[in-house]
């Protein structure tokens, strides 16, 4: 995979900042990983904890959703953490490589998953009856995993045609991990092909994948509008509104960042910031806040605790 490789390690910028709130967002950052972490293992306890929730498609989904938000902001966050320290900025030529392959085989799993989570409503509300047939457990396993082989294949191949570039020159990366712009600007060979993958790899999957997730609630929102009873109304528009908010907040950064594979603008990793920090850290707030369903499994798992406590 290596080709002539005279780097041995790489040093990364992280995150403009004036010096004097170098502690402050240690601290902002260190927050939000914790957060991040915490609230993720909470929907995953929840989805495995109640018998209502780990039964239904929808939350064996949502479940994953948290897993891999939570190793995707491990990948990520540690970094920039470390960057507000005095600490050395340099990652090992190796592990540049690792935090690539794993950013991109989380965050394209992630795209694949969003989708099917679409799907899985746009099933729900506008086949209703045919629901368990169309998506049941079996199914959304084997959806699931290839998701999962999808992801993999895909960060191996954007990891291999990256780093099989000869990097003999300087070892700065401008950015606050190691991605595939970043890292290219450092190569001392032609990287119009890479570009080109970038591009079609991610940029034009995320965004058919925005597509169809976009066409998938046009048919919902279309169902919803011929539900009859406003609680029916406002429980699918709860439900749905929660999918597409964390998908524009995803998906949107994400696109803008690489259908511009040759872009050098400072705004890249502010964007870039949306969907590796925050996105991770808004899906559990979204998912319990806004869901009935997961605030009644809450109370259950609690209530359930509070009774066993109270037998001893």
């Amino acid at each position: 995979m290596l080709n002539n490789t005279v780097v041995t390690d790489f040093i990364l910028l992280g995150l403009p900042h004036p010096p004097n709130l170098r502690t402050l967002l240690f601290l902002v950052f260190f927050i939000i990983y914790i957060l991040t972490q915490l609230g993720n293992l909470l929907i995953l306890l929840m989805v495995w904890a109640d018998p209502k929730l780990h039964a239904r498609p929808m939350y064996i989904l949502l479940g994953v959703l948290s897993f891999l938000d939570m190793w995707l902001s491990s990948v990520i966050v540690p970094r920039i953490i470390i960057n507000f320290t005095p600490t050395s900025k340099a990652i090992p030529f190796g592990g540049c490589v690792a935090q690539l392959y794993f950013f991109h085989f989380l965050g394209i799993t992630q795209c694949f998953l969003y989708t099917l989570m679409a799907y899985d409503r746009y099933l729900a509300i506008c086949q209703p009856l045919r629901y368990p047939v169309l998506m049941n457990g079996k199914l959304c396993t084997i959806l699931v995993a290839g998701a999962w082989v999808a992801g993999s294949i895909h960060g191996s191949i954007q990891a291999t045609l990256t780093f099989r570039l000869p990097y003999c020159g300087p070892n700065q990366v401008d950015y606050f991990f190691c991605d595939i712009p970043a890292v290219l600007r450092l190569a001392c060979a032609d990287t119009t092909v890479n570009e080109l993958v970038t591009f079609v790899g991610i940029g034009v999957v995320a965004a058919s994948c925005f597509i169809l997730i976009l066409l998938s609630y046009a048919n919902i929102v279309h169902a919803i509008l011929k539900i009859h009873t406003t609680n029916g109304r406002h429980r699918a528009f709860s439900t749905c509104g929660s999918h597409l908010t964390v998908v524009t907040v995803y998906y949107v950064p994400c696109t803008f960042i690489y259908f511009r594979p040759g872009s050098k603008s400072p705004l890249d990793g502010a964007v870039a910031v949306f969907y590796t920090v925050v996105t991770p850290l808004l899906n559990p707030l979204i998912y319990t806040l806004r869901n009935q369903e997961m605030k009644s499994a809450l109370k259950r798992i609690t209530a359930g605790r509070g009774a066993k406590n109270e037998n001893k």
